[in-house]
C-alpha cells in the first residue's frame, strides 16, 4: 500500500478528533471510550494497520530528512496514565533516531524558572529536516499551574503580572508562539489524550498490582485524581484558547489503547503527507558528476 492509498484512510481516522477552532468546543462531547467505526473485533486489524502506518511514517520521515526544509512538533499532554509514553512508542518506533528527538517536561529547574515559561520548550525546537516530540510542554503552564496556582509563587514573577488576566496572556503567548513557528516551516500537531476517569483507576490499580509496573506510580497521582473536574476545565479552555487550523487539536480517545495509537498515526501521516515531502532533485550536472563517479568505480581492478 503506497501514500496515495494511505493518506485518505488515515485522513478519515483522524479528522473527527481534530480541533482547528476552539471556540465552542466542549470536551463531553469527546467520548474517551470512543473507536469510530472500529470495535473491539477490528483490533487485530487495527494492529495491522498501525503496522502499515509505521511504514509510512518512516519513509515520510526520510523524505522530510532529505528534503530539510520542514519541522516538526508533536506535543502530547494528558492525564497520567492516559498513553502518552505508549503511543509515542509503538507510533514512532519506525522512525530512524537520527531524524527525532524526544523531550519530556517535569517540573522546571532553578534555571529555567528564571525565564519566561516559554523559554524551556522554545530551546528545544526541532531544526529542519527532523522530527520533535514534546511530552508535556508549555501547556503544563496553563494546566497544573492554573490548577495549582500556588506554583506561581515559584516563578518569582513581578507581582504586577500576576493578576486575573495572566491566563488570558498566557493563551496569547502560545497562540502567537504557535503562529511564529508554523509561519517559519514548523508543522505543529498537539495531541491531547482523553482518559476516562474510571479507566485511568483502573490503569493505576495495575500499576499497583502488577510488580513490573510499581516504578510507574507515585501517590501523587491519586492526589492529583482528586483535582479531576478542574483539570477537565482547565484542558477545555485550554483546547478552545489554542486550536488553529495551523496549529491543531486532536482530541484523541484514551481509554482503548489500540485505538488511541491508531488515531496518533493516522493524524501523523495526513499532516505530513499535506507537506508534498519530496527526495531533492539532482541537476544535469550534478548527474553527469555521479556518472564520471560511477565510470570510476567500474574502472576499479578487484
Amino acid at each position: 500500500m503506497d501514500l496515495d492509498e494511505i493518506r485518505p484512510i488515515a485522513r478519515r481516522l483522524a479528522r473527527p478528533h481534530r480541533v482547528a477552532r476552539g471556540g465552542k468546543f466542549r470536551l463531553k462531547d469527546h467520548d474517551p471510550a470512543d473507536t469510530g467505526e472500529l470495535g473491539a473485533e477490528d483490533k487485530p486489524r487495527a494492529r495491522e494497520a498501525l503496522e502499515i502506518g509505521k511504514r509510512a511514517l518512516a519513509e515520510l520521515q526520510d523524505m522530510l530528512y532529505a528534503q530539510d526544509r520542514w519541522s516538526v512538533l508533536l506535543v502530547f499532554q494528558a492525564m497520567d496514565a492516559a498513553g502518552k509514553d505508549g503511543a509515542i512508542k509503538h507510533v514512532m518506533s519506525g522512525i530512524n533516531p537520527q531524524g527525532c528527538q524526544v523531550y519530556s517536561f517535569k517540573a522546571p529547574s532553578s534555571e529555567e524558572l528564571d525565564h519566561d515559561f516559554l523559554w524551556r520548550c522554545m530551546r528545544a525546537l526541532p531544526e529542519r529536516g527532523r522530527i520533535g516530540i514534546f511530552n508535556r510542554s508549555y501547556y503544563e503552564e496553563v494546566l497544573v499551574v492554573k490548577v495549582h496556582q500556588e506554583f506561581l509563587a515559584a516563578q518569582r514573577l513581578p507581582p504586577a503580572v500576576v493578576d486575573k488576566s495572566i491566563w488570558d496572556k498566557r493563551y496569547r503567548s502560545i497562540r502567537g508562539a504557535e503562529r511564529h513557528l508554523a509561519q517559519n516551516g514548523t508543522l505543529v500537531l498537539k495531541f491531547f489524550l482523553n482518559v476516562s476517569r474510571a479507566e485511568q483507576k483502573k490503569r493505576f490499580l495495575e500499576r499497583i498490582d502488577e510488580p513490573t509496573k510499581n516504578w510507574k506510580f507515585s501517590a501523587a497521582d491519586v492526589e492529583e485524581r482528586g483535582h479531576w473536574n478542574a483539570y477537565m476545565d482547565a484542558y477545555q479552555t485550554m483546547i478552545r484558547e489554542t486550536a488553529s487550523e495551523r496549529a491543531p487539536w486532536y482530541v484523541v480517545p484514551a481509554d482503548n489503547k489500540w485505538y488511541t495509537r491508531i488515531v496518533v498515526a493516522a493524524a501523523i501521516i495526513d499532516a505530513l503527507a499535506s507537506l508534498e515531502l519530496a527526495y531533492p532533485t539532482v541537476s544535469a550536472k550534478q548527474k553527469s558528476v555521479l556518472q564520471a563517479a560511477r565510470r570510476a568505480l567500474m574502472a576499479e581492478k578487484g
